[in-house]
């Protein structure tokens, strides 16, 4: 296969000022349309959508089946406010939900996005605890670094300095404790020990603050941006489900991005078998369809709030009937082209290409992850993980490098926001091997020309 060519990215000065702001005043090419995995600009480009945008479009883009399922849903009502009507999208969405979660997690409160998701969580924990005559009971414990989303509620549980710094006053910061990052130590124990310690600092944590003031511990089964599809070693995920058994704390799992069957598993605790007490779900759910998102659990915790007066908490488009239907057609699509199946297998062809990768470019010091959600932490010494010179701003590098060859890829500082470099591939579940293979010869060309630059180790 011919190495893809880097193209110049047009100039956007032919376009009319933008009065939109983002995260910087860039302008992008003018997209026209997306496919399967692809998208074109109105320029003619091509792009592969290497990271589903942000972990999103699980089941590929313009699916016919779920857009002609929108349509129905479009020409009966697109709102119903959930105080006034109940709806049937709602309703089934629920239902199908409730039969793909771990058994119990039966209760589902609908949401527009990953921060309302975790957001609720939260909150209905904490009214859980009040309800119980626990009132003592507020703090959430996170990892650091984490990300649990962007309003305040969400942000005060993300272990991020460069996305909380500016807005700490605003809000109640929670107490946090590392992220399993085993693969980092340097010390004489096995996996197995490291995720016990890692889980016995939550436990140490609990103690420090009070066990009676904790509510809640809060955690990515599988790391998102911030970790870079982070994957702690296999003991500490019962190790952790133990400790808040102990003290009566509820354990969240933010499955926002790893939920919705990326990682092979429809929950990505599913590789564990974990038992979380509430899950957050998004991106995935709705795949990019419509905003959707969910927040799930037990009846056991939901009777509480019911008896006490109603969750007090809620949204204007918590359960739209159009967002629903999307979901429902989504969790169709997925079964009908057993796109979960896929993500194991595709995932399983990826992450060797990468490792592949990783012989020729040692730089590549850990590739990691579960399906098709995988990440690759970059440092400038392999040897003693010396990280690279942050001024060389390699990831965005790579990124625009990639971007560049047609490419879109994912990437964040993995230590705390403004640190460490990664970069994270998270294609659409409906990827096939051909197309892994055009992925990966992008890559390939992306990490050799980053290499050139910034003079990092490449091997033969």
């Amino acid at each position: 296969m011919p190495k893809p060519q880097a193209r110049p990215v047009p100039a956007a000065e032919a376009r009319p000022p933008s009065h939109l702001f983002y995260l910087s005043s860039l302008r992008r090419p003018l997209v026209d349309r997306a496919e399967g995995i692809y998208f074109w600009t109105k320029d003619g480009r091509r792009f592969i959508d290497g990271s589903s945008g942000p972990m999103v479009a699980n089941i590929g883009h313009s699916n016919r089946n779920v857009l002609d399922a929108m349509k129905r849903q479009m020409d009966k009502t697109t709102f119903a406010y959930r105080l006034h009507f109940e709806n049937e999208p709602a309703e089934e969405l629920a239902r199908q939900l409730a039969r793909k979660l771990p058994e119990g997690m039966d209760r589902i409160f609908f949401v527009s996005g990953g921060s309302e998701a975790t957001e609720s969580c939260i909150k209905l924990a904490r009214q859980w605890a009040v309800a119980t005559g626990q009132p003592k009971r507020w703090k959430v414990i996170a990892r650091f670094p984490s990300y649990h989303g962007g309003t305040l509620g969400s942000l005060a549980v993300t272990g991020d300095d460069a996305l909380a710094e500016t807005f700490t006053p605003l809000m109640q910061v929670m107490p946090t404790v590392p992220a399993p990052a085993a693969w980092r130590d340097r010390d004489n124990l096995s996996m197995e020990q490291r995720g016990i310690r890692y889980a016995d600092m939550l436990e140490e944590k609990i103690v420090a603050e009070g066990p009676e003031s904790v509510l809640a511990f809060i955690m990515e089964p599988i790391g998102g941006a911030a970790t870079a599809a982070l994957v702690a070693p296999d003991s500490y995920y019962p190790r952790i489900r133990e400790i808040c058994d102990r003290y009566g704390i509820l354990l969240i799992h933010d499955e926002v991005m790893s939920g919705a069957g990326r990682t092979g598993k429809f929950l990505g605790g599913d590789h564990w078998n974990c038992r979380p007490d509430i899950v957050a779900l998004s991106k995935g759910l709705g795949s990019g369809y419509a905003p959707l998102g969910a927040l799930a659990a037990p009846m056991r915790l939901v009777e509480p709030l019911l008896a006490s007066g109603g969750f007090q908490h809620g949204h204007t488009y918590a359960g739209n009937p159009l967002a629903c239907a999307a979901g429902l057609a989504v969790l169709s699509e997925m079964d009908r082209l057993d796109l979960i199946a896929n993500a194991a297998a595709m995932g399983d062809v990826l992450i060797g290409e990468l490792r592949g990768l990783a012989k020729r470019f040692p730089f590549m010091a850990d590739v990691r992850g579960k399906g098709l959600l995988l990440g690759v932490e970059m440092v400038a010494d392999p040897e003693t993980l010396k990280p690279i010179d942050q001024t060389r701003r390699a990831t965005q590098r790579l990124l625009d490098l990639a971007y560049a060859r047609g490419l879109i890829i994912y990437g964040r500082k993995v230590k705390g926001g403004v640190d460490g470099d990664n970069f994270m591939v998270a294609p659409p579940m409906i990827i096939t091997r051909e197309q892994i293979g055009e992925m990966i010869s992008i890559i390939g060309d992306s990490l050799e020309a980053l290499a050139a630059e910034l003079d990092l180790p490449v091997e033969g």
